[in-house]
């Protein structure tokens, strides 16, 4: 371990607040509207630190250890993701399967923290997302085993390490699959349209919202900084893929930067553009990733 990678991990601590205010001004963009500051984020995680939390007489330690377990799992996994041909602070072999756990283990203590509450809106969210996991989590993993196929690394810095312009030309249609179900899973995860709405205020809509409702001061800030590291992790998975990098570490850093900020524009516009779709069609749009993940698959055990 060298100090170059902890780069990657000093980058997602400070920049990934921004990537939500980018969405935001792409979104404002459409509307025509000016919108919110870019910063915006960062102000209100720092109003919600300054204030206190309240907490129901119902509810037990699981509710006050839901935010900052589901913390911890996002920071754990940083350390895990490398960017931009820069390894990662904590590389391993098979660590993607330790990155995909991290992920679970703070979307169960989410869930829990809900179900710790007694309330019934909450319970139907945690349902939900309980459910909708179930179909992207499968996507996942057979979208980075199509990775390791086609690399034959076990480990994310290494594998994204490998990507070069010869494997997407040798194995375009697979990376390109895999590359459409990352973005889904992202959509997905990050509860954003046309999965989820995070602007709504209608409980029967929500899902990753209204599991939150009861959090609020320090729990709330750590939840929604949890939320800003999961989107920058998904959207550096899919940088890793997209870029091969070049020759020169520091460019290869600048344009991971300016891609993964590029996927937070992407996300803007497709939630300007597309409305949210039914919640029973929702499964059908995951299911479809994992069988575009898996058709990758098939491809790279073919095309090696």
């Amino acid at each position: 371990m060298n100090a170059i990678s902890f780069i990657p991990l000093l980058l997602a601590l400070t920049l990934s607040p921004l990537l939500l205010g980018v969405i935001n001004r792409t979104k404002a963009f459409f509307a025509g509207r000016h919108g919110q500051p870019l910063l915006q984020t960062y102000f209100d995680l720092w109003k919600l630190l300054q204030k206190g939390a309240v907490y129901s007489r119902t509810t037990t330690w699981l509710f006050r250890a839901g935010p900052m377990i589901g913390l911890a799992a996002a920071l754990t996994a940083t350390l895990l993701m490398p960017l931009g041909k820069c390894p990662a602070s904590l590389a391993f072999p098979a660590d993607f399967l330790l990155f995909a756990g991290l992920l679970g283990l703070m979307r169960f203590f989410t869930v829990v923290a809900a179900l710790d509450t007694g309330s019934s809106f909450e319970g139907m969210g945690a349902s939900r997302e309980v459910f909708f996991s179930a179909l992207t989590e499968p996507a996942l993993f057979v979208a980075l085993a199509t990775l390791v196929r086609e690399t034959g690394q076990l480990s994310l810095s290494t594998m994204f390490g490998q990507v070069s312009n010869a494997h997407w030309l040798h194995s375009g249609p697979a990376l390109g699959l895999v590359v459409l179900a990352l973005m889904i899973v992202l959509l997905a995860e990050n509860s954003r349209i046309p999965v989820d709405d995070p602007n709504t205020h209608l409980e029967l809509t929500m899902i990753h919202e209204v599991m939150v409702l009861d959090h609020g001061g320090p729990d709330l800030a750590f939840i929604f900084y949890s939320a800003a590291l999961k989107l920058w992790l998904l959207s550096a998975l899919v940088v890793g893929i997209v870029l091969p990098g070049t020759g020169d570490p520091r460019l290869n850093l600048l344009l991971a930067v300016g891609a993964v900020f590029g996927v937070a524009v992407i996300v803007g516009v497709i939630e300007s553009v597309m409305a949210r779709l039914r919640l029973m069609i929702v499964p059908q749009l995951l299911v479809g990733a994992g069988a575009l993940a898996a058709t990758a698959f098939l491809l790279a055990l073919k095309l090696n």
